[in-house]
């Protein structure tokens, strides 16, 4: 983003904390409400590009926002929504993309004031680690040419009472609008949630899975590192022969068998 919808994104995001009073319900509604506005949005070129022309006054754009939604939305959905678009955004698609944030932020909200992110949190993981590991299924859920209500009938079909409701929204709300790689969507996500906790996520790629104690050793380890709470999501890689790596934001400590032999070859050439 560029500096104005930096901006604007920072007033929406206080817009949303301010509108959400600490109780569950009011939260899981305005992430439902906002999600189908980004749809309606989504459908209707003219009505986003109206709501973010910077040509118009702030106050006809809120006015705008009124007219078309006021009335299906909840008071803390309007809220939102009239703040954001009172906003000077640098493209019409940025503001489009934080009201979609901002409905996963607050889907999580949601699932923390219920004292389940943790849970969230793991079960978007351990989906990305699915379809990564299906080629058949990314590839069914990342089709930009099949319809979304096919797509929704997929995931209802595969995560019917299997997880936490807002892990099941944030899922169809992903696949729907992806327009990529449908396993990094799910990464994202799951690092959303620890970032509400006030975690960092490590990503760690194990040649063989990781006991408990090895778990919270390498979480110790890596919190003093980064002076940070740390998360540690572990998926299996047996082509790593033995050890990890270790992945952290843009950091990579890299210490599998897999990765020593190839610096040695890079040494011998």
């Amino acid at each position: 983003m560029y500096a104005a919808s930096r901006e604007a994104s920072s007033r929406a995001r206080e817009a949303l904390s301010a509108a959400l009073t600490g109780s569950d319900t009011v939260a899981a509604a305005t992430g439902s409400e906002l999600f189908a506005v980004v749809a309606v949005l989504d459908d209707q070129r003219s009505l986003r590009v109206a709501l973010a022309d910077k040509s118009v006054s702030s106050s006809a754009r809120a006015e705008l926002a009124e007219r078309v939604f006021g009335g299906k939305v909840s008071a803390a959905t309007q809220a939102v929504l009239t703040t954001a678009v009172a906003q000077d955004w640098s493209r019409t698609r940025d503001l489009v993309d934080t009201l979609e944030l901002l409905g996963r932020e607050a889907l999580l909200r949601a699932a923390a004031d219920r004292g389940r992110i943790t849970a969230v949190e793991d079960e978007l993981f351990r989906l990305g680690r699915i379809i990564e590991d299906n080629p058949d299924l990314e590839q069914s859920l990342a089709d930009r040419g099949k319809p979304a209500d096919a797509k929704r009938a997929l995931v209802a079909r595969l995560l019917a009472g299997k997880v936490e409701d807002v892990t099941a929204q944030l899922v169809e709300q992903a696949v729907t609008r992806s327009h990529g790689d449908v396993s990094v969507v799910f990464d994202h996500l799951s690092d959303l949630a620890a970032s509400l906790r006030k975690q960092i996520v490590a990503h760690v790629r194990a040649a063989i899975d990781l006991t408990p104690q090895q778990r919270e050793s390498l979480a110790g380890s890596l919190q003093r590192l980064y002076d940070r709470p740390i998360t540690v999501h572990v998926q299996v890689d047996p082509s790593l022969l033995a050890g990890v790596v270790v992945r952290v934001g843009d950091d990579v400590i890299d210490g599998s068998a897999l990765g020593r032999l190839q610096r040695l070859r890079q040494t011998l050439a």
